[in-house]
């Protein structure tokens, strides 16, 4: 099997970040995980401004993104990465606690991959960052770089 890739985790709730590590450690993921706080950071991440200017050169395969953050929220962070050239075919997975209509609307018209509602029930929530890491950190192909 392929080295494993980054995942890219974008919560402003640290409770919840800790969960998604916690959840992708089972699959032994969790050292692949890069936490961001907000969407300003996760553009600074995959842009390679700040603190990540020195990163290492790639794509995380995916990035696990919350709409709720603040500075720039995940809708105008997933706006930014499809009108990127270099960024647009990025998997981007919403792990969101929203459930309004507008939101899971405006992510599909953009281009989300996934949009998951975080379950309420622990068991249930890590479960489901269990599943979304086996996907996508294991079993996805990646989209060609260009």
């Amino acid at each position: 099997m392929n080295e494993l890739k980054t995942i890219l985790l974008a919560e402003d709730d640290p409770r919840d970040a800790e969960l998604t590590i916690e959840a992708l450690k089972e699959h032994k993921l969790a050292n692949h995980v890069v936490y961001v706080k907000d969407g300003v950071e996760v553009l600074e991440y995959l842009n390679y401004e700040g603190r990540f200017r020195n990163r290492k050169k790639g794509n995380p395969v995916v990035l696990l993104l919350d709409i709720k953050m603040p500075r720039m929220d995940g809708i105008e962070v997933l706006e930014a990465i499809r009108n990127d050239a270099n960024l647009k075919m990025l998997p981007v997975v919403m792990l969101t606690a929203s459930r309004e209509e507008p939101d899971l609307k405006k992510c599909y018209a953009l281009g989300v991959n996934a949009y998951v509602v975080k379950p309420v029930d622990f068991k249930d929530f890590l479960d489901a960052v269990k599943h979304i890491g086996v996907f996508w950190g294991m079993l996805n192909e990646e989209p060609p770089m260009e």
